[in-house]
């Protein structure tokens, strides 16, 4: 079976070495935003496919059986791709996803949002020094409303736009312990944060509940509708498994 996997998370990762050990023919596609992704087994690419048109060109020119986007939660723009390119392919697709933190007992406490702009304005009546961590590629709509706040801000990459002085740059990448997570927000007063679920950096909501400290978080827009959704690698394969060879 020759199966393209959206990947980038340790989702894509689990899946992928399930399925090289089943013997398929697998090809994990890298965005290549991150300087040294961790990277998994089978054949990996980098880089974009030019759109949704380039997309379909290489499911069929590289004769793709099946696609599983198993990308970012916050990903939407590859996983809208995905969904518009496979059908017209002929292939089929799943989205394997990772549950968001929504379950959560004290998620309900929280300051839910729809997008970072949202989040950035409503952070900025919250707290003097909020602690950002939503990726370096959302930063350019924290800049402005928050200019004149202390911001601790976390990335794995340096960002490319210029911070205001007032802010503290941290890299670093997770997983995270408690220990480690109260160290990294001794002194700020509300935390900013996706919902891109997961143990790995769930650590700072459990030391946000515990200093309470109060939470704003950015929602997920969901898997674009008609693609089927599983959220462990275990059940990703099993539905590659019931996938005819084409």
């Amino acid at each position: 079976m020759r199966v393209l996997l959206l990947g980038g998370t340790r989702e894509a990762r689990a899946l992928a070495a399930l399925l090289v050990d089943d013997g398929d023919d697998v090809t994990t596609s890298l965005a290549g935003r991150v300087a040294r992704p961790r990277l998994p087994v089978g054949d990996v690419r980098v880089g974009g496919f030019g759109g949704i048109d380039g997309l379909v060109t290489h499911l069929r020119d590289e004769r793709v059986d099946v696609a599983v986007d198993a990308t970012h939660p916050f990903a939407e723009r590859i996983s809208a791709n995905a969904a518009a390119a496979c059908p017209q392919a002929g292939v089929p697709l799943l989205r394997l996803e990772r549950p968001g933190w929504s379950v959560r007992p004290d998620a309900a406490g929280w300051h839910w949002v729809d997008d970072h702009d949202e989040a950035a304005r409503v952070t900025a009546g919250l707290g003097e020094r909020p602690f950002l961590t939503i990726g370096r590629q959302s930063l350019g709509r924290f800049v402005e409303p928050l200019r004149d706040h202390a911001c601790v801000v976390r990335v794995v990459d340096p960002p490319e736009l210029a911070l205001p002085d007032a802010w503290t740059l941290v890299q670093s990448r997770g997983p995270y312990t408690v220990e480690h997570e109260r160290d990294a927000m001794r002194g700020t007063d509300v935390l900013v944060t996706k919902d891109s679920g997961g143990e790995h950096t769930e650590a700072k909501l459990d030391v946000a509940a515990e200093l309470g400290v109060p939470v704003v978080v950015v929602r997920r827009a969901g898997a674009p509708a008609g693609v089927s959704v599983v959220t462990d690698a275990a059940d990703a394969r099993a539905w590659v498994r019931a996938q005819p060879a084409r």
